[in-house]
């Protein structure tokens, strides 16, 4: 058999939510079991958004913040500028080294990644039983989230949505909600723990070693 194709990188620049949300959407609605899988870098404007279950009682107050109701999975979260965002239009029905890559697995990976990235710039991150998303694993701000994963994944296996990094942003909209339905949840940026990166580094960072560890074969014991 042979191997899928490495996922194609597209860099969306600074988009709205509501219409990048849109054609993640259509492509999921015209792939075919022959589509190339994409992963979408892109950098929003402040928007909260809203997971299929959320209580929309976690968000505070918004001020002059959209509120878009979403079908990813999870809470509410805020995205806005300074924030790595990456869009990972997947199917995961395609056969992967060791068979077929299940959500459990899928998830897994997209946090490994960040945490590689976070070493890379000499940041612990750490994942935390039933929170998905990436956590700072030592220090002051120790239990801060730094990163935050929502998915689609639909039926025929095919997923939308992704993860967020925090780079450099202001943070006060996290304190206008609950972060994921956490009250009190700090959050933080790489700026925050000491790191001055440029933002599109850390873009291509996060999507290189997302694709890296979507190319290696789960480890089955250990997910």
């Amino acid at each position: 058999m042979t191997r899928p194709a490495t996922p194609l990188i597209r860099e969306l620049g600074r988009a709205d939510y509501e219409p990048t949300f849109a054609a993640m959407r259509a492509f999921t609605d015209a792939r075919t079991p022959d589509t190339r899988d994409e992963l979408w870098i892109v950098e929003h404007p402040p928007v909260f958004t809203l997971g299929l279950g959320a209580d929309r009682g976690h968000v505070l107050a918004p001020h002059d913040i959209p509120v878009v109701q979403t079908d990813r999975g999870g809470e509410v979260t805020y995205h806005g500028p300074g924030q790595v965002v990456i869009y990972l239009l997947m199917d995961l029905r395609r056969n992967k080294p060791g068979g077929k890559l299940y959500a459990r697995q899928f998830v897994a990976k997209i946090e490994q990644a960040v945490i590689e990235v976070l070493a890379a710039y000499n940041l612990a991150g750490e994942r935390v039983a039933g929170a998905p998303g990436i956590y700072m694993a030592d220090g002051p701000k120790k239990g801060a989230k730094i990163a935050a994963l929502g998915l689609k994944v639909r039926g025929n296996g095919c997923t939308y949505h992704g993860v967020s990094l925090n780079v450099a942003m202001d943070l006060a909209p996290f304190t206008w909600i609950n972060p994921c339905g956490y009250s009190g949840l700090a959050t933080v940026d790489m700026r925050t723990m000491g790191v001055d990166a440029p933002l599109a580094d850390v873009q291509q960072a996060l999507a290189q070693e997302l694709v890296r560890q979507l190319a290696t074969e789960p480890e089955l014991n250990n997910l």
